[in-house]
């Protein structure tokens, strides 16, 4: 049965206010035109837009800023960047590349004799800052959709700030629909007395959007993947002509939404439904595939993560569904690992996905959880800075000289005990020294490399151990989660379980993920290999992607060799321990495991190559995901005296007596 919605429907935002804090009041002339007359688009990426377009108001471009520098824009993903320099390239009545460029991770369409507007992700904004600390080449720096707070837009914005005061004359835009205005305002402005002049200001102008409804349901579902599908069917049948996004909270769910979604469209033998998916790692190309139109009579079905929920504006959305839920990284200082849960998301999220529903005409949202429960969610999301892992923030900062990182500023800053964490962590991994410098060339290698920096150890370590090319293959894979097809139907559950179980090893699964790549590279990366195994063809080709990518860096830059073990799955093993060894759990007499270090519990997970197998006396994992239980993701088997052979300077063996 398709989940029951109440039949009070609520109107939102006829018009909704955005806020941009802008330092030294770039837009003092702006004040002097009719303004109130007209109602501007959301986000900064659109007031940008609205710049570079000619006979309107103020631009950016046109008034002539990009004679002083570039002008910058970053967004907090990669589709985002691309998409809007497409956008403002096209209206300018020219190609992304040339006068706006765009940069992401492993990907630069700029060319540095035209290229004027610069959009990139956070990540590209800070990397430049290792070069150039002050950002020399640029005039404005725009930080689009802030209120996301994460890792990256905090410290970029922290940066700034020290930059601001370096260099006055660099203009600081910090935009968002919901941001706060006037936590930002206070932390950008530099003056020291009260009657100094203000270095900060709010400009508030207003975006209208049409109105939606929003519906609830009657009582909770237990299952928001099937609803969600069953509400779509719903919708598709008796609704009018629009497309419709739905959010969940991972890749995972999102295929098999996804296979739900096909089952019943094959079942129904009519081609009328446009399925696609959207989430942060799905090759470039395919995330492009949702701004395309559907053929006439064909309606537009998005699975999408919280990749969709701002910065981009997909069109033709008239119908949103809302699963009520998002997957977050939190951090405990204790057992010093990064668990992914998940949790109820915030009203400003949902008001950020229902706003999806509200663009090109009147539209309706649908949330999957009853009003009772809407009541009850925080009003904001905790920042990222709060609640994650800091060690590539503090690796970051320490390259680019900042020593003191305790008292570095931060619009809203850390845990004490997480930073701590983070420092002993890399002090661990040997990236830090007793005085807390980064280490030649250990530390200086993971400040390069665009990884993890327990990734990047293991890469480091790998160019000593001989087994960089197999090593590489497993941090590329790791990037793009899971490879293996899950169908939805009992057959083809068993002949994919049967096939996975081909590629499986007793040593765990970075090893089977390092089997799945050598056989498809082997077999010509065909798709015809992928169907026939139960693989997702464009996760492993954008891992291929990633893989050149990163051998091309190792080469060019960094004088890493590329060496191949040959087989010798031993090394590989010990490899992975150099890197990961925080991470080390062991199998304790109760049946469960404990990890080494704050002695958390924790159960391999489902999907590991080892769940039916004898459980192992001592793993090595990655990541932790924490749903009924807390689980333990991409997981290596090895031996105890590896941890106090490859790590003695972390782990010591000593004699414990049990009274018992």
């Amino acid at each position: 049965m398709p989940p029951t919605f109440a039949t009070c429907a609520f109107a939102h935002y006829s018009k909704i206010r955005n806020h941009s804090l802008i330092t030294d009041q770039i837009f003092a002339d702006w004040s002097r035109q009719p303004v109130a007359s007209e109602y501007y688009p959301l986000s900064a990426s659109d007031l940008l837009n609205r710049f570079t377009q000619r006979n309107k108001y103020f631009y950016l471009y046109e008034f002539g800023w990009h004679t002083k520098g570039l002008i910058g824009v970053t967004e907090p993903r990669r589709i985002s960047a691309i998409t809007l320099a497409d956008r403002v390239a096209t209206e300018r009545g020219e190609l992304s590349g040339e006068t706006v460029g765009v940069a992401i991770r492993f990907v630069s369409k700029c060319d540095p004799t035209v290229t004027r507007i610069k959009y990139m992700t956070e990540g590209i904004l800070l990397r430049e800052m290792l070069a150039d600390p002050l950002l020399t080449q640029y005039s404005v720096i725009m930080v689009d959709e802030a209120h996301e707070r994460s890792t990256l837009t905090d410290t970029a914005l922290g940066l700034l700030k020290k930059i601001a005061r370096k260099r006055p004359a660099l203009k600081i835009i910090i935009s968002s629909a919901t941001v706060d205005a006037g936590l930002f305002y206070d932390f950008f402005n530099l003056k020291k007395k009260k009657d100094e002049k203000d270095t900060s200001v709010i400009l508030t102008v207003e975006g209208r959007m049409f109105p939606y409804e929003v519906f609830y349901l009657e009582e909770p579902c237990p299952d928001y993947v099937k609803a969600t599908v069953e509400t779509v069917m719903k919708i598709h049948r008796t609704e009018q002509r629009g497309d419709v996004l739905a959010f969940l909270t991972g890749q995972e769910e999102v295929l098999k939404a996804l296979d739900l979604l096909r089952e019943h469209q094959e079942a129904s033998g009519k081609e009328d439904m446009m399925i696609l998916p959207m989430y942060g790692t799905l090759p470039n190309t395919d995330q492009l595939k949702v701004f395309f139109h559907a053929p006439k009579g064909v309606r537009k079905i998005i699975l999408a993560t919280n990749i969709a929920e701002t910065s981009v504006t997909i069109p033709g959305i008239v119908y949103v569904i809302d699963c009520g839920f998002v997957k977050l990284n939190w951090y405990s200082a204790e057992s010093t690992t990064n668990s992914l849960v998940v949790v109820p998301t915030s009203k400003a999220a949902a008001e950020q996905r229902a706003g999806r529903a509200g663009r090109i005409r009147s539209g309706k949202v649908y949330r999957l959880y009853t009003e009772e429960a809407w009541e009850k969610l925080p009003d904001h999301t905790p920042p990222e800075m709060r609640r994650t892992d800091l060690c590539s923030t503090v690796l970051y900062l320490k390259a680019l000289g900042i020593d003191n990182i305790l008292r570095f500023t931060f619009p809203s800053p850390p845990p004490a005990k997480n930073l701590l964490a983070s420092l002993e962590t890399l002090y661990a991994l040997e990236a830090l020294d007793e005085q807390g410098q980064l280490t030649t060339p250990v530390g200086y290698f993971l400040a390069e490399m665009p990884i993890g920096p327990m990734l990047a150890k293991m890469l480091y370590k790998a160019g000593e151990m001989g087994c960089s090319e197999e090593i590489l293959v497993i941090i590329a894979m790791l990037q793009v989660q899971s490879v293996f097809s899950k169908p939805s139907s009992g057959q083809g559950v068993i002949r994919a379980r049967v096939a996975k179980r081909n590629f499986e090893v007793a040593e765990g699964d970075l090893i089977t993920l390092l089997n799945v790549y050598t056989a498809f590279v082997e077999d010509g990366r065909t798709k015809e290999f992928c169907g026939r195994n139960f693989l997702i063809y464009r996760n492993l080709k954008r891992a291929h992607e990633i893989k050149t990518q990163l051998c091309s860096m190792l080469e060019r830059e960094l004088n890493i060799p590329l060496l191949s073990c040959n087989g010798n799955v031993e090394i590989i093993c010990r490899c992975i321990v150099a890197g990961f060894f925080p991470y080390a759990a062991y199998l304790h007499h109760s049946g469960v495991y404990k990890t080494v270090r704050g002695n958390t519990e924790l159960s391999i997970h489902p999907i590991s190559a080892l769940y039916t197998e004898t459980q192992p006396q001592w793993v090595i994992f990655c990541e932790l995901l924490h749903t009924t239980k807390l689980f333990m993701k991409d997981i290596t088997v090895i031996r105890q005296e590896w941890l106090t052979e490859l790590a003695p300077h972390y782990y010591h063996k000593v004699t414990v007596r049990n009274d018992y």
